[in-house]
């Protein structure tokens, strides 16, 4: 007879797993917060920049396994150096500040561990990157200002990240750490990828359940 209770007891504490997992998959998430990019110029000469921005997301959660991704963060920069004659632009010398932007586009599968407490995840998203600058240059004789070349490319981000829930609808996300390859045109080198490094934190809303 207790044989019998304890087997039935087990099985009822079994039939609820699935249950308690899916009291934790939301069926929509959205995700705010702040992006670093390190990003790496193609040009062995040119260094690497760090970029500074925000981000937001949208999943469409399938169940607690996986769901489908919306990514989009937009970065700005600006970098001032000078230069001694003769140098192309500025024949007497002069300073040259510049500013530009990145903004990405990216699409694809998150596949995640849902837990009551942290959900752990990984990704891989495909889509596009824009890039734009513009240049003050300064020297003996003035001031000159100029859009550098707008452009288009193809952009990829794969790695992964954790968030930690503060309430039942409320996570914090610690961290989020990608590659992300852009591949704007360099007419100085015979490749265009450009390897690059992105840093991710925020928060995290979840909707509905399942």
């Amino acid at each position: 007879m207790k044989r019998n209770l304890a087997l039935l007891i087990g099985a009822i504490l079994f039939a609820g797993l699935p249950l308690a997992a899916q009291e934790n998959t939301p069926r929509a998430q959205v995700e705010l917060g702040y992006s670093y990019a390190r990003f790496s110029p193609s040009v062995p000469q040119s260094p690497s920049r760090s970029l500074n921005g925000g981000s937001g997301a949208f999943t469409y959660v399938f169940n607690r396994w996986w769901g489908i991704k919306a990514d989009l963060a937009g970065y700005g920069s600006q970098t001032a150096f000078t230069t001694f004659p003769p140098s192309p632009g500025l024949p007497s010398g002069g300073t040259v500040r510049t500013s530009g932007n990145l903004f990405t586009y990216l699409f694809g599968p998150e596949i995640t561990y849902r837990t009551k407490h942290f959900t752990p995840f990984a990704e891989v998203l495909l889509g596009g990157a824009h890039s734009s600058v513009f240049a003050n240059l300064f020297s003996a004789s003035g001031m000159a200002g100029g859009n550098g070349p707008s452009q288009n490319s193809f952009a990829l981000a794969t790695g992964g990240g954790v968030d930690i829930y503060v309430t039942k609808s409320i996570a914090i996300r610690a961290a989020q750490l990608d590659y992300l390859m852009t591949r704007f045109t360099n007419p100085f080198t015979g490749t265009n990828n450009q390897n690059n490094f992105r840093y991710q934190a925020g928060v995290v809303f979840t909707f509905g359940g399942r």
